[in-house]
């Protein structure tokens, strides 16, 4: 896949697409804010679209050339910024649309996690909330586990459920998002999350959250308690396993750019895989640029690598 030279960007009108109509609105906001400012320092010639339901209209007035995903959630990392972007014949930042897609859907990602032997923890889905109450007792793991929402991000709807009564109420606020309702086998363990950057692995993180686990609060507000510790403390061997973990789901998965894996890592050494991120976020707090800064690459080295890796995919 060919990428973009600097002097071949150096004239064109890079569209930096934040906002959008997912529930993580806000952080995309914030992304897209922290992305323009780093490419407008560097000197290219930078735009900022507000994606609404328009897009394609403004994307024509602008002239935009370039353009740069800084969306989250639904219909930015589902595959239909992505599919729209091909149509228009513009090149653009991180996965293309089938990886998109199948890196946004929880069930379909597990299953090829599954297929290419990538450890992620046992699930079963639902359609319907009653669906989900009345199979409690059929799972093949029992309680603490997890309730989720399959398309969603942020661990938007996320809850980890230890009774009964506490999966009623949780299945029931999951059910409010998009997608099937997901009963998932609980895994206890230290969450360290693993970036990968044009195919090749980054590092891994160490995530410390001061509540119950990674959530929205705690991923986003700067206020949290949360620590950050990278490297991740752990044995060479055992670090390299996260990393090979992390790198085995982006080309499963077939990502191009950066993503950012979710994994916990258990008191006898396994590493299970949660998750895959396509469009990791580039907030003040966001993992993926703690990672890059850990290795050398500053915030503005890391937008402009990815942005000289746009391209179209289909």
């Amino acid at each position: 896949m060919k990428r973009f030279s600097r002097e071949e960007l150096a004239n064109k009108r890079v569209g930096i697409l934040s906002g959008g109509l997912s529930v993580e609105r806000e952080v995309s906001l914030r992304s897209g804010a922290a992305i323009s400012e780093a490419l407008r320092s560097l000197g290219y010639r930078v735009v900022d679209v507000d994606v609404q339901r328009d897009v394609a209209l403004r994307l024509l007035d602008m002239s935009i050339d370039v353009a740069f995903i800084a969306l989250h959630g639904r219909y930015g990392e589902d595959g239909s910024i992505q599919g729209l972007l091909e149509s228009m014949h513009i090149p653009y930042t991180g996965s293309g649309v089938l990886a998109s897609a199948v890196g946004m859907d929880k069930v379909f990602s597990k299953q090829v996690f599954l297929a290419r032997g990538i450890p992620t923890p046992l699930y079963r889905s639902f359609d319907t909330p009653e669906a989900a109450l009345g199979g409690l007792d059929a799972l093949p793991f029992s309680l603490p586990l997890v309730v989720k929402p399959s398309r969603e991000g942020s661990s938007v709807g996320v809850f980890i459920c230890r009774t009964r009564e506490a999966c009623v109420d949780a299945v029931s606020k999951a059910a409010v998002f998009a997608g099937t309702i997901l009963l998932e086998q609980f895994v206890a363990g230290r969450e360290v999350q693993g970036s990968v950057l044009d195919d090749v692995s980054l590092g891994a993180i160490e995530v410390v959250p001061a509540r119950e686990f990674y959530d929205y609060e705690a991923k986003y507000s700067a206020s949290s308690g949360t620590k950050y510790l990278f490297p991740a403390p752990l044995p060479a061997p055992l670090y390299a396993k996260v990393n090979a973990v992390c790198l085995a789901a982006h080309k499963a998965l077939g990502c191009s750019g950066a993503t950012r894996s979710d994994c916990i890592l258990t008191a006898e050494g396994e590493v299970w895989l949660l998750e895959l991120n396509t469009l990791p976020g580039m907030t003040a707090t966001s993992l993926l640029p703690k990672i890059a800064a850990g290795r050398g690459i500053d915030f503005p080295a890391l937008c402009e690598r990815l942005l000289l890796g746009a391209s179209l995919k289909a």
